[in-house]
């Protein structure tokens, strides 16, 4: 496939340290973009700036803090004079029985998947509306297709990002804006640093199964800059789930619920912990987490 030219084209990532936010400015850069690149863990979004080259530059911001939502907004527009682009990468996971949950992670995976995702939205629409258009990409998830025990307020919020794009396309509708487009991919798990980085109380090591190449998703991504679409379901189990969900809730549920438990109990044993949801980690630095060659090594081990 030939590559896309986008020289001049002006893309904020927001979560660009690991998983498909890197992949995605890996991509873009490749393709001639201007690429800045948002993250909690400098030193990464600085290398992978380095990596780029002089169209890439690095800001330090968590997604969170309005402070440092401005500052990647601001450093793009004085960098390159505008934004064309903005996609939200940015987001944790919280996995475990519901009522085992510290109250303190609730708060912290609400931050970052919702209000993170509303306020990064909100500055990206503000310069969108100066210029008449723009393309915003939220990344949403299975999850806010199909309920997720165990998985209940990554779900919450999932569900809530959804919401959130879906009314921000209507709001840009009704007020004229024909050139604006607010996008979300719903990808299916995937073998990103994602599972590593969740807050995890289930007892279990975090991982699903079936699961996705990260690269499925940033095609999704990317494709959208190109075809804005409202909502993109990313492969055939997000698309099966979607459509068994809408025809038969009550089966697809159950099946989902028994799946998840299943997964869970199968994993191996590890200690509860708050992954990055307060303080970003030294580990999973890659679009790929292997985490697929992980439970493919349990497995073969179960066996001998």
């Amino acid at each position: 496939m030939a590559k896309k030219n986008r020289n001049g084209l002006t893309v904020v990532i927001a979560g660009a340290s690991s998983g498909f936010g890197k992949g995605v400015a890996r991509r873009l850069a490749e393709e001639g973009a201007n690429v800045v690149l948002g993250a909690r863990r400098t030193h990464l979004v600085e290398a992978l700036a380095e990596e780029l080259g002089p169209a890439a530059t690095a800001v330090t911001m968590d997604i969170s803090r309005e402070e440092d939502v401005k500052k990647l907004s601001d450093t793009a527009i004085e960098k390159h004079g505008s934004i064309d682009v903005w996609i939200n990468t940015a987001g944790v996971g919280l996995i475990g029985p519901y009522t085992e949950i510290p109250v303190e992670d609730f708060k912290r995976i609400l931050e970052i998947n919702v209000l993170g995702t509303m306020i990064a939205s909100q500055y990206a629409l503000r310069h969108f509306k100066k210029q008449d258009t723009g393309t915003l990409i939220n990344i949403g998830s299975i999850a806010a297709k199909v309920p997720f025990p165990y998985y209940t307020s990554y779900s919450a919020s999932k569900y809530a990002v959804s919401g959130l794009s879906y009314a921000l396309q209507r709001e840009m509708e009704a007020e004229g804006y024909e050139e604006i487009k607010v996008c979300t991919v719903h990808p299916w798990a995937t073998d990103t640093p994602w599972f590593d980085h969740s807050g995890n109380y289930s007892g279990h090591r975090a991982q699903m199964k079936p699961m996705d190449d990260p690269e499925s998703v940033n095609d999704a991504i990317i494709d959208l800059i190109d075809n804005p679409q409202e909502s993109v379901e990313v492969g055939v189990k997000t698309k099966g789930s979607a459509i068994s969900e809408s025809l038969l809730p009550g089966l697809t549920e159950k099946f989902n619920a028994n799946h998840v438990q299943n997964v869970i109990e199968d994993a191996p044993p590890v200690p509860d912990t708050s992954g990055s949801l307060h303080e970003p980690m030294d580990g999973g630095t890659e679009v790929s987490a292997g985490l697929r060659d992980r439970m493919k090594a349990d497995k073969k081990n179960k066996k001998d």
